[in-house]
């Protein structure tokens, strides 16, 4: 997911792109922290 906008900043320099693949970056890293918790928690 984060290739779409990888692309755009890449070729755009856009900052915004930059941090949508940033806001992705962190929502996936929360994604694998929960189940990770979810994992120690069976």
């Amino acid at each position: 997911m984060i290739d779409v906008p990888w692309k755009v900043f890449s070729q755009t320099g856009n900052i915004e792109a930059y941090l949508w693949m940033k806001e992705i970056e962190a929502d996936e890293m929360q994604d694998e922290n929960i189940e990770d918790d979810v994992i120690v928690e069976e």
